[in-house]
């Protein structure tokens, strides 16, 4: 991660007993995040149109920076051990986002839905995981601050989940209508077969029916809770549980972290939707991580003589040296197919 240059000088006028990320803190991202997604839909995207290559490596070019100042921001107001964690977790959470963008690719593919209407289902459905990962994220730091014992359950579950990334067959299914959440929602409402031009419901002989839009929406939003399953634990085992921070800090910077990943996640879709079928070892990197964090999680939970700690800059270079060989791995051994 990186800062820009001007926000250097503020990290020597910023005052060490300052409150760490007061409410206003909070209030500011809510009022970025809400400014971000009305440019988004309201500006940039009025209209229903596939979003093309160059404007998609814009904006993922512009979401790493807008990433890369928050990242200045802490640094120069809170310090580096802060800055350092908000960046492990905005790597972590954006590698895992990067690997779930093969389902995103199977559920438009297998609804129909074309390329002029995806942006729309992606933009609400990042709205909800947005919603979806405050609940997990507040939610976890709180039980880990209740029950400590809770961090051996994440870390077992992350080291049973990094394993399971190394079996074979990881292919995902591409017939999605016996999938459980689309059995259950066609059995719960009226769907129609047919798209209604870019709206999820509309009125047919009187009846209110649900598109396709809608159902593609519903199955990626249950998909995100799935995937913060994995991530919310991933990210919260790199932050420390060592007292180092408080519970109101490790939320913070939990959630604004995940956060800037999820929003830039639209424009990696797309400036990425036709090469990450390339990134053939790139969720064995994700399987090492996440046995990694797993580990750490319980060894620093150990009694005694076995307590184990890691620096957040270690924990960091692991982060990215596994992720780095395994995008490099990737380009050098692509598929014979």
């Amino acid at each position: 991660m990186f800062f820009p240059e001007s926000l250097c000088f503020l990290a020597a006028t910023a005052s060490a007993a300052a409150e760490p990320f007061p409410p206003w803190a909070w209030v500011i991202f809510g009022v970025f995040i809400v400014t971000m997604l009305a440019l988004d839909l309201g500006v940039f995207h009025k209209q229903d149109r596939p979003v093309p290559f160059k404007d998609a490596v814009f904006w993922s070019v512009a979401w790493i920076a807008l990433a890369g100042a928050a990242f200045g921001g802490i640094w120069a107001w809170h310090g580096g051990e802060k800055a350092q964690l908000f960046s492990a977790g905005y790597l972590l959470e954006l590698a895992l986002s990067i690997d779930n963008l093969f389902v995103f690719i199977i559920i438009f593919t297998f609804f129909k839905i074309p390329e002029k209407y995806q942006h729309r289902v992606l933009f609400w459905g990042i709205i909800g995981a947005v919603v979806f990962r405050a609940l997990f994220i507040f939610g976890g730091v709180a039980l880990v601050e209740k029950f400590e014992w809770v961090l051996w359950i994440f870390g077992a579950f992350l080291i049973f989940t990094g394993i399971k990334l190394f079996l074979p067959a990881r292919e995902e299914a591409k017939d999605l209508s016996g999938n459980i959440i689309v059995r259950c929602a066609t059995k719960l409402g009226r769907f129609s077969p047919e798209l209604h031009g870019h709206d999820f419901f509309f009125r047919k002989n009187g009846l209110l029916y649900a598109s396709p839009l809608f159902l593609a929406l519903i199955v990626i939003e249950l998909s995100d809770v799935l995937f913060a399953v994995d991530s919310v634990p991933a990210v919260l085992g790199v932050l420390p549980n060592d007292g180092s921070i408080s519970a109101e800090e490790k939320m913070f910077l939990a959630f604004t972290s995940n956060i800037f990943a999820i929003l830039g996640l639209r424009s990696f879709f797309f400036a990425l939707s036709g090469f990450m079928k390339m990134l053939r070892f790139l969720h064995y990197g994700l399987g090492v991580v996440l046995v990694f964090i797993g580990v750490k999680l319980i060894l620093a939970e150990l009694p005694g003589a076995w307590e184990f700690h890691f620096e957040i800059w270690q924990s960091l270079t692991v982060l990215a040296v596994v992720f780095a060989v395994s995008i490099l791995l990737s380009v050098i051994f692509p598929k014979k197919d």
